[in-house]
This record gives structure tokens, sequence and C-alpha cells, in this order.
């Protein structure tokens, strides 16, 4: 039986991108007023909680994710009165809002670091995580290319960065440190917020030993090895929620790159008092290739069978999934597993959310994913705003020349950020209707054709695809509780799996090919089915089925 504190094992949430989702004054940047205007459709698409990435004060080094003040928001997305009357009104149409909550780095900005910088003696100087020598205290390397440690001229010391060096890491081990994130969390719930996605939350605890890691060919270390999941991070997250998280009937999910299925049972059993669920990025990963997203490899049906019921049963029992093909990291999954030619972009984008959506866990909907927006094109690398795939640029084509320009590009095409940030596509007006002005970062041609407009005067688009999935999510305890199990396992082609439960059962089946298929079911499969949802004309669940291409559908079977 759920509690009330479970309310969030049935329901779907949308991440908005704020930067790109609705621009209201015309400067080019989505702000909150922007979303505040759009919350009527975030309601007739039916979703429960909006996670916004970050709307804090930042200098923008990594879009928001390096902070410079907690508790202040980001000019560019208007002021803390608007934040204030955005939540207001998401509460009175029936929506929750999660933040996202970026603390196992600041800016450089913040004003801790500016203390801790001017000068060793400073008492804000162990609020980060600074090294002697010559040369860098260990062989890591940043998640965004090069080195991980940044030496300060000033103070002749290294400081660590797992990611941009605008971004330095916090010292986790010093308790004072620990104690300002939990202020600052209860000074976000006392304000009315519903949760916080927590952004790498797993890295918070580094090995302080800080030997060099495994480079695997690269030129630098892989620090995951020693700061994912690292000695600490289970002790320190059992702080937070017996300082903050327990004291609120909220939602929390951790980003957790590297994780491991019992891992993600430590963070996510009820009976650890951690978090409600994970991140984890295996799936993300079955399609990179030698040089990771840059050198993308062929899309391989099997490998994620694999990884879903890997998952699907790993924490069954015990912990809870986070369901989810897109965010602001990862491209547009309809160009990405599916197919985004005019001919099959709508048909196999809601296959992919059918998919998605019939597995156990909660499902995220990222922004434009629901009128199935696709990658971009941009015309040369100066059209990209991304950090990451500027570095990335910088040391595999300019200073190393370990990739063509043509290589790179295509790679950046396929898996660049920058894919997902592209703006909302909301009519087929001037800059898709999402600003009058010049946008921060180039609109996608298509939006003259895939656009929230079109979606809504289409009864047949993805959109209201979605609005049926989500709807079932809601009205179909099974989806919550159901027993996963896989079959076909070893077909290249299709996706064959059930939910299992005391009365009924759901058989869900997926053609992932551009090609049609035919399948023979297992006899237990095959039984007398209610066709609950589908992308294709209606067809009788038989032992052998003929699948058309991108079809998906899924049936009810009465026990």
């Amino acid at each position: 039986m759920e509690t009330r504190k479970d309310w969030w094992k049935n329901s779907v949430i949308y991440q908005i991108y704020p930067r790109s989702f609705m621009d209201s004054n015309g400067d080019g940047i989505g702000d909150l007023n922007g979303i505040r205007q759009k919350l009527d459709y975030l309601k007739l698409l039916g979703v429960d909680v909006l996670w916004l990435s970050p709307v804090y004060a930042s200098p923008n080094a990594d879009n928001g994710y390096d902070i410079s003040d907690y508790r202040a928001i980001m000019e560019d997305f208007g002021t803390m009165e608007d934040f204030d009357a955005f939540l207001a009104e998401a509460h009175e149409k029936g929506l929750k809002i999660v933040m996202d909550l970026v603390v196992n780095h600041t800016s450089d900005e913040h004003a801790w670091f500016l203390e801790a910088r001017s000068s060793k003696e400073n008492p804000y100087r162990d609020y980060y995580i600074w090294k002697d020598g010559d040369t860098e205290p260990n062989n890591w390397g940043s998640v965004f290319s090069g080195s991980a440690w940044e030496k300060d001229e000033a103070t002749n010391q290294w400081y660590l960065h797992l990611f941009a060096t605008k971004q330095p890491d916090l010292n986790w081990e010093n308790e004072k440190v620990r104690q300002e994130v939990y202020s600052m969390m209860t000074w976000w719930l006392d304000k009315g917020v519903d949760g916080f996605r927590m952004d790498v939350i797993n890295l918070i605890s580094k090995d302080q030993r800080f030997l060099d890691a495994p480079t695997y060919g690269g030129l630098y270390g892989n620090s995951m090895i020693y700061t994912a999941n690292g000695p600490r991070v289970h002790e320190f997250l059992k702080e937070m929620n017996r300082n903050v998280l327990s004291k609120y009937d909220i939602v929390t999910v951790g980003e957790a790159p590297g994780v491991t299925v019992e891992e993600a049972k430590k963070y996510t059993s009820a009976d650890e008092n951690e978090l409600n669920m994970v991140f984890q990025f295996e799936m993300m990963s079955i399609d990179q290739g030698e040089y990771g997203k840059w050198t993308p490899i062929p899309f391989d049906l099997r490998k994620m069978k694999q990884n879903f019921k890997k998952w699907q049963e790993g924490l069954a029992d015990q912990g809870w999934n986070s369901l989810y093909w897109n965010n602001h990291d990862q491209p547009r999954i309809v160009s990405r597993f599916g197919n985004a030619s005019e001919e099959w972009r709508k048909k196999s984008a809601k296959m992919l959310g059918l998919c998605l959506h019939m597995h156990q866990g909660t499902p995220y909907i990222y922004q434009g994913e629901e009128i199935g927006m696709t990658n971009v094109r941009f015309d040369s690398i100066e059209d990209y705003k991304d950090v990451e795939i500027l570095n990335a640029y910088k040391e595999l084509v300019k200073d190393s020349k370990r990739l063509s320009e043509d290589t790179f590009m295509e790679g950046g095409y396929r898996m660049s950020r920058d894919n997902a940030r592209t703006p909302m596509q909301w009519n087929d007006q001037k800059n898709g209707g999402f600003s009058s002005g010049q946008p921060w970062i180039g609109v996608n041609p298509n939006y003259r054709t895939i656009n929230a407009e079109e979606a809504l005067a289409d009864p047949d688009s993805v959109f209201y695809f979605y609005q049926k999935l989500i709807d079932l999510r809601h009205k179909l305890p099974i989806l919550t509780n159901g027993v996963y199990k896989q079959y076909l396992e070893e077909d290249e082609n299709v996706y064959v799996f059930s939910r299992e439960g005391e009365n009924e059962s759901l058989v869900v089946l997926c053609n992932f090919s551009r090609s049609p298929q035919h399948v023979v079911l297992p006899d237990e499969l095959v039984g007398n089915a209610q066709l609950l949802l589908s992308n294709e004309e209606e067809k009788e669940l038989q032992k052998e089925m003929d699948l058309t291409p991108y079809e998906g559908i899924v049936y009810q079977i009465k026990k």
C-alpha cells in the first residue's frame, strides 16, 4: 500500500530547461515568467511535477550548474518575486516544483570561493579541496576535458574541479560545508518547493588518498574511479536525510554517474533513508564508442533490453527506478533510438514513449519530447554553446588531432548536449514562438512543422499520445507495482515484456525497426486481451503477430 510519502511512485515528472523553454521579455533567454505562461499547457499534458534545471544566480560557465548564490535567482530568469509567483500559481494548478540541487561544486564566483582563494588562512579555505605541488596533485581528468586541477597563482596551490575550471568542488569532509548545504535546502523547502533533483550527488565523497587513476589510453585518469560512490557518500546522504529530507513530504532523485545496481539499492531503498530514486547512465552509453559520445556506434536493441532487465529486476523489491530517455545532457531520443525522418518521426516517438512509460519507476519527460522534437545540425562548431562540446573539440580535434573535424562533428550532431537545449518550439512563427528577440542559441529550423501549436491541433499527435500514457500511469496501479518480465531477449528488432499483477497483466510489444517484424509469442503471454494503447491501427493479441515499423502496443489481460 502506498503511503502519503510515496506519491512520487505514480507521478510523471517534466523537466524544464528554463533558458530554452519560454522567453517572456524578448531578451532571447527563457525565464520564470515564461514558464508561468505555459503552466496551462503542462497541466493539459497531465504531468504532476515540474523539475527546473538551475535558476539560481550564476555566471553561466555551465549554464547555471555553476552557482554563485544559492538563495538568489539568476537575473536572466527574473527575480525571487517572480519565482514566488510562479511557485504559487503552479501549486494552485496542482503542479509540484522540484529544484535542481548542485552541491558537489559551486561557481568560482560564489562568496565562499572568493573568500577561500583570498588566502590559505581564510576560514573558508577548507570549504574546497586544495593541494600543494609544482605539478598537478594527481592525473585526474575533468568531465569536461583536460585536468581536474587548476593552479591558483595567488596562493600557489591547486584546487579540484571535476567539471569546468569555474566549478570548484566543495569539500564535504568539512562539517561546516554540510551544515551550510542543509541550511540552504531547508530554506527552499520552507519556501514550499516539493523536492530536489541532486546533480552528481554521488561524487560528493572523494577518496582522500587522491591516487592516480587509470587513463584507459587517454591523456588523463578517470577520476570517477575515486569519486563516484565514494567512501562516505552514504553517511553524508543519511545525515542529509536525517537533518532535512525526512522532515518534509517531498521527492528526491540523485544523479549518480557510475552507480551500480547494488549501490542504487543503498541510495533508494526505503530502509536506508537516503533518496527516493537515482538517475543511472548505463543506458546512455550503449551507443558510445572509443571516444565516448564523440564517436557513436550503431544502436543495439539487445544491449538496451539487457540494461532494462538488469535495472528493472535489480531494483524491483528494494529501491526505485527513474525512467528517462531525454534530459538537458542527452540528445533527442527520436533522433537517437527512433527515426527522425518525416515519415517515421511521430510514430517512432510514440513507440519510444510507450516503451519507457510501461516500465516500473517514475517516468521523466524532457521539454519538447512530448511533441517529438529532434536533434539539430548547426552549420559549424561556432554555433554550439555548451562547454562540453567546445572543450572536447579543442582537445580531440585542434590540440591532439585524434579525430578529424568531420568525424567529431558527426558525433556532435548525434550526441551533443546542445541538441536538447535548442529553444522549445511553440508555433511556426518567428523563433518558433520562443522569443521575440534573438535566441541565446539557434532554433532548430524544423520548428515550422514540429511545434506545440501543430501538436495541439492534431488529435493523432505525439502530445496526445503522451497525455494518454500519463493517464494510464495515474489509473493503473500495475504500472507502479507490477512485476517486470522480459521475453524474446535475443530479438534484434522487437522488445517484448510484461508487467504482472495478481489479477491482471500487461503485455508490451515495441518494434524498434523501420521494417515490419513477425514475432511468435510464448503461450503465457496470449490470453483474452484488451487493447490499452497503440500507435497503430487496432489489432488483437495473438500468438503470432506482424508488427509494422516502429509499432508500439500494450494489452491488458484479466486473470
